[in-house]
């Protein structure tokens, strides 16, 4: 017999190897996972970042306050002007 016909016909050896692998597996994705919640957390800090040094560059015109501007309730533009 050859030598993969042997690793064929031994099951505990091969539920053994399957098992080791398995965990491995997991491990490797657990890694991952990990990785994953680092890198989205760096997300959500370079955006929070980001969004904290655009305010400044969107200051209010014309007199309008930033909830005048998100509500659409600043002054009325469309009277005095040609």
């Amino acid at each position: 017999m050859s030598r993969s016909t042997d690793r064929q016909t031994d099951p505990a050896a091969a539920t053994a190897s399957l098992a080791a692998e398995a965990a491995l597996l997991e491990g490797r994705l657990s890694l991952l996972r990990e990785a994953i919640d680092s890198v989205d957390a760096r997300i959500d800090a370079v955006s929070e970042t980001l969004r904290r040094l655009q305010r400044p560059a969107t200051g209010p015109t014309d007199g309008e306050t930033p909830e005048e501007r998100k509500s659409g309730t600043g002054p009325d533009r469309s009277q005095g002007r040609a």
